[in-house]
């Protein structure tokens, strides 16, 4: 009996979250303890992304169970809901990167990940070269593969994956679509956000579980939802010069 489309697409999920398990973990060790070194030092993880990637930006911003220390750039005309095609000219845009992370506190010291599916586009790869000119140390997170052989979009004819400090390979194929079927010609049943958000969590869990290997306790959020008695507002305040959606 043939499997349904539901089962197909949970079962690509399933292949690919194994894949990038067995072949990136490595990778996300390396990040997580850049990053834990870090925030043991006392600063940031930025995280940006354009487009849906943003996404992943927010996935571990002021997150439950997450990091305190974790600032989202955030830029509304870089996302969807304001004008999805505008969005889509802009992250090409030249020179547009810098305009966005100048409004944020990036610090010497800091780390910023950026994630791009492709990346190829120019805003994603600009702000990975604004993060190296200005001392941070930065983590890509990308479908570098899948994308090797397509020309960057930026005039160095660099892609991120060249610009960074170190590679977490979301295993994402071309195009991000997974899925056939006879009568439609278009691929469908993305899989960018499943694979880039258990990656950036795993990246999270094992920072946490490195900060604690140095004896350091992480801050880490509860659930405003539990009557938990934990103060959010003095750990906010703590870092609100530096964590600019806060």
């Amino acid at each position: 009996m043939e499997k349904s489309i539901i089962a197909q697409y949970f079962a690509r999920v399933y292949e690919s979250l194994q894949q990038a398990e067995q072949s990136q973990s490595e990778n996300v060790y390396k990040a997580a303890q850049l990053t834990a070194q870090r925030l043991i030092a006392g600063n940031i993880l930025h995280v940006f992304g354009t487009g849906h990637s943003h996404i992943l930006a927010e996935e571990i911003f002021f997150r439950a169970g997450g990091l305190v220390q974790v600032n989202a750039i955030l830029d509304p005309a870089l996302m969807l809901h304001l004008s999805a095609s505008k969005s889509t000219d802009l992250e090409r845009l030249q020179n547009y990167a810098r305009i966005v992370l100048e409004r944020y506190d990036l610090q010497e010291g800091d780390v910023l990940l950026v994630v791009s599916n492709s990346g190829r586009n120019a805003v994603p790869i600009e702000a990975a070269l604004y993060g190296k000119e200005h001392g941070l140390h930065v983590i890509a997170m990308t479908s570098a593969a899948a994308y090797a052989a397509l020309p960057s979009r930026h005039p160095s004819g660099k892609k991120l994956a060249d610009v960074a400090d170190i590679v977490i390979d979301t295993c994402v194929p071309e195009g991000d679509a997974s899925l056939s079927l006879p009568g439609l010609e278009q691929r469908f049943g993305p899989l960018s956000t499943i694979l880039g958000a258990t990656l950036i969590q795993a990246l999270v869990c094992a920072t946490i579980e490195e900060m604690l290997r140095h004896q350091v306790q992480p801050k880490v959020l509860i659930s405003a939802n539990v009557d938990s008695g934990q103060d959010h507002a003095a750990l906010f305040q703590e870092y609100r010069r530096r964590i600019r959606h806060f």
